[in-house]
């Protein structure tokens, strides 16, 4: 099959911990052809979507891991599964690339995840849908709101809807200390709406990572545990991970979701949970292949390219 991996610049990768680079790994293993192109590379032409893309090879070497073939314009619907791994920011740009993909679907692609599902699940917002599952939440513009969400639950965590990382997240304890400067600087005086969450004490245990494949569980989650004084336990915040058999209570939660996101072209999913409170879904470019895969001996990536083929055939 022919695999196109459209992703951020094959020099950016991490390469001791990309989960893009280890399905690519896993998709070459598996014989199948791999391509890559950028975001900028796709293209509306001649009444297609097509990218401008080159072939990939995979190479056992970590200081020259890739090699290129020449540049071709192809039909996105030429390729097996086109595979949307471009980081976040969600801007305006990602926006677009995802009208395109959409378009491309209806000429016959198969892009993953689907653009039109990932358009539609805010992977802040979308835990608003399961609100049995999420812990004490406000989303507002308001100072006053959050002021008043503060007085009734005392410690609470601000962030941004379009961050990632762990950026722009806040914890305000109950000395409401510098509240209203937080909310002013994230929210640009009310121009940006925020979600607020009553703090989870359990962060402490660690953000745990639960990845769903093709409606199946990966049965380790990745907990993210802060390190020193951080409350964030995002990896790109410093945070350690540690891979860890699902308990009983991320397990039910998963698997209610698993059935629900795949049916919508939400082929790959990772699930945040904080002692077992849903506190994002993360549909763009869930990561944490690796750090599983070397801790628990759960190949996720074969995991992966197994379920791809499967939906495919």
């Amino acid at each position: 099959m022919d695999f196109l991996f459209i992703a951020d610049p094959l020099e950016s990768f991490k390469i001791k911990k990309d989960s893009t680079l280890a399905m690519m790994r896993a998709a070459q293993a598996a014989g199948h052809r791999l391509w890559f192109c950028q975001n900028r590379n796709i293209l509306w032409k001649d009444d297609h979507v097509i990218a401008d893309c080159q072939t990939l090879a995979v190479k056992p070497s970590s200081s020259s891991w890739f090699e290129l073939g020449s540049m071709e314009s192809r039909s996105l619907k030429a390729f097996s599964a086109v595979l949307m791994r471009t980081d976040p920011p969600f801007d305006i740009e990602y926006l677009n690339i995802t009208w395109l993909l959409s378009a491309a679907v209806r000429q016959g692609a198969k892009v993953f995840n689907d653009p039109a599902a990932v358009r539609d699940h805010s992977e802040k917002l979308s835990i608003t849908e399961f609100p049995e599952l999420i812990p004490q939440t406000l989303v507002t513009r308001e100072l006053s709101a959050i002021e008043e969400f503060h007085q009734t639950h005392r410690d609470i965590v601000i962030k941004p809807l379009d961050g990632m990382g762990g950026m722009g997240v806040f914890r305000v304890g109950s000395d409401g200390l510098n509240l209203a400067s937080i909310v002013e600087t994230l929210g640009e005086n009310g121009a940006r709406t925020l979600m607020v969450q009553r703090f989870l004490p359990e962060i402490a245990q660690g953000d745990k990572r639960v990845l769903i494949i093709g409606g199946e569980v990966v049965p380790f989650s990745l907990a993210r545990i802060p390190q020193g004084n951080e409350i964030r336990g995002n990896l790109a915040a410093g945070g350690k991970g540690v891979a860890m058999p699902l308990t009983e209570a991320e397990k039910r939660i998963a698997e209610r979701l698993a059935p629900i996101l795949n049916q919508r072209g939400l082929f790959l999913v990772g699930l945040d949970l904080i002692g077992g409170y849903l506190t994002e879904i993360n549909v763009t470019s869930p990561t944490c292949f690796v750090e599983i895969t070397e801790q628990s001996g759960f190949d996720v990536s074969q995991f992966f390219i197994k379920a791809l083929e499967k939906a495919l055939s």
